[in-house]
């Protein structure tokens, strides 16, 4: 950087940086993954506001790109372990959102059979390997 007068001046660049193209299909499939955790997560509030799932439900609202960033760049024998938030990353992750809401109610063909709850959630064909109840942990 070159002084002046007491102030540093930013020189330019002297090429442009271009991002790489990214192909449609690819952010098209991003984006279905952010509006499908989105709806899932509206839904099982929904129902937790019904009454109809039991326990704590701690949702992924606004955090749908987060998780799907962060899953898009892992190859499918990647394990995953969430934090305390995990049903985005679980279903971008490919976990079958059927099986991820028949687990919030408790039932035998949720993911966990049931027994796992919002907090808990496991897949092990998916290497998906549930969360930590710990905030920061």
């Amino acid at each position: 950087m070159a002084k002046r007068s007491g102030k540093a001046a930013v020189e330019a660049p002297s090429e442009i940086v271009r991002t790489p193209a990214v192909d449609k299909k690819v952010l098209t499939d991003l984006l279905y993954q952010m509006l499908l955790i989105r709806r899932f997560e509206e839904k099982a509030a929904e129902m937790y506001a019904q009454g109809k799932i039991g326990g704590f439900l701690h949702l992924d609202v606004g955090m749908e790109a987060s998780c799907v960033g962060a899953i898009s760049v892992l190859r499918p024998d990647d394990y995953v372990m969430a934090g305390y938030r995990e049903h985005g990353h679980a279903l971008a992750k490919g976990s079958d959102p059927r099986r991820a809401m028949a687990e919030l109610f408790g039932r035998i063909d949720g993911l966990c059979k049931g027994k796992g709850g919002s907090m808990h959630f496991f897949d092990k064909e998916r290497n998906f390997m549930g969360g930590t109840g710990i905030v920061g942990g």
